[in-house]
C-alpha cells in the first residue's frame, strides 16, 4: 500500500523516526521558549496552534506537523531546523535512508526529510521532499529574507510564490524563490513526485538559534 494511503483516523507524523522526532522538538522547544522569556500561553497566541496542541509538542507526547512547526519557528523567530536538530555534530554525519525521520502534513500528503542537522554557523537547510498524486501543499511566508531552492527529482511540480506567475518544473529542472511570501507545490502528476529543497535565511534570522 502507498504511504499517502492512510486511514481518516491515523497519524501521518507516525514514522519509524517520530517519537525520536517528537523528542528532540521537545527539548528544543523547551530551549527556546525559556531562552526568549515566552510562555505557551504567549506562543499559542502567536502562532495560532491551539494551546492544548503545543502543551503536547512541548510535552513531547505528539509529533507536530510541518505546519505546526512553521507557526511556531516563526513566532518564536527562529529557523525551521533549529526546532528538529539534535545536538550539533562535527566531522562525518551518515544519515540512512532505511531509518528516515519524516515530517509531514496532517493528511500525509506532503513529506519532508532532513538531510542534514541544523547547524547554526550554517545557515541553510536541507531536505527531501515527497508529494502525493495531484496534491498542493500551501506554506505560510517564512522570515523576511528567507530563500527556498529546489531541484525536482522526480515528477513535474508547479510552484507558486506570492503574486508570482505559476512556475511548472519537471524532473532535473530547478528554481529560487523567496520564501518570505505564501507559496505552494503542487503535484501535477498521478503519481508521487519528489524534489530536494535547499531553505537559507537572512543572516539576522539564522542567528536566532
Amino acid at each position: 500500500m502507498s504511504r499517502f494511503r492512510r486511514s481518516s483516523d491515523s497519524d501521518p507524523t507516525r514514522n519509524e523516526g517520530s517519537e525520536r522526532l517528537a523528542d528532540t522538538v521537545a527539548q528544543r522547544l523547551g530551549r527556546l521558549i525559556a531562552r526568549k522569556g515566552r510562555t505557551l500561553e504567549r506562543l499559542a497566541e502567536l502562532s495560532g496552534v491551539e494551546l492544548d496542541e503545543l502543551r503536547s509538542i512541548e510535552s513531547g507526547a505528539k509529533a507536530p506537523t510541518i505546519a505546526h512547526l512553521w507557526r511556531i519557528a516563526n513566532a518564536i523567530g527562529v529557523p525551521f531546523g533549529s526546532l528538529v536538530a539534535s545536538q550539533e555534530r562535527s566531522g562525518v554525519l551518515v544519515m540512512r535512508k532505511a531509518s528516515p525521520r519524516l515530517i509531514g502534513s496532517q493528511d500525509g500528503n506532503f513529506l519532508s526529510r532532513p538531510l542534514f542537522p541544523y547547524d547554526s554557523a550554517r545557515p541553510v537547510e536541507f531536505y527531501e521532499v515527497t508529494i502525493a498524486p495531484l496534491h498542493q501543499e500551501r506554506a505560510e511566508a517564512h522570515a523576511p529574507g528567507a530563500k527556498e531552492t529546489l531541484v525536482v527529482a522526480q515528477g513535474e511540480i508547479e510552484i507558486i510564490a506570492g503574486r508570482e506567475p505559476p512556475v511548472t518544473l519537471a524532473t532535473g529542472d530547478a528554481v529560487d524563490f523567496l520564501a518570505d511570501v505564501p507559496h505552494s507545490y503542487r503535484n501535477l502528476g498521478e503519481t508521487p513526485a519528489s524534489f530536494f529543497l535547499v531553505m537559507s535565511y537572512a543572516p539576522a534570522e539564522a542567528g536566532e538559534a
